[in-house]
């Protein structure tokens, strides 16, 4: 990379993905060592994880039951906390929520993998 990207995430398309609707950014920029994903969490986020990828989670917006399972571990969030997931962590929100979601390396959908 040897120039700036600017994205707007609100003007993304939104994408099906296992927790909800996705807006990535950064994912067809040569040489990004990330992407940036706006991710809308619903009500059937399916348990899943990644070989590769490490996620963290940036909560934005959530209702005061928020809570994510971790590894079968239900852990309690709110706005403003963030979440490391490395490889082979076992995911999925419970409720739903407004994140942020910083991928690295940058997001491979061949790296979601289900039990």
């Amino acid at each position: 990379m040897s120039t700036a990207t600017v994205v707007d995430l609100a003007g993304l398309p939104a994408v099906r993905c296992p927790c909800g609707w996705a807006q990535r950014a950064f994912t067809g920029v040569p040489g990004a060592p990330l992407s940036v994903h706006r991710v809308q969490i619903v009500d059937d986020a399916r348990v899943h994880y990644h070989r590769e990828q490490t996620e963290t989670y940036v909560i934005l917006e959530c209702g005061a039951d928020a809570a994510l399972e971790l590894d079968g571990v239900r852990v309690a969030v709110k706005p403003g906390m963030a979440v490391l997931i490395p490889p082979g962590v076992r995911h999925r929100a419970l409720t739903p929520m407004t994140i942020l979601n910083i991928v690295v390396p940058s997001f491979n959908p061949a790296d979601e993998w289900f039990d």
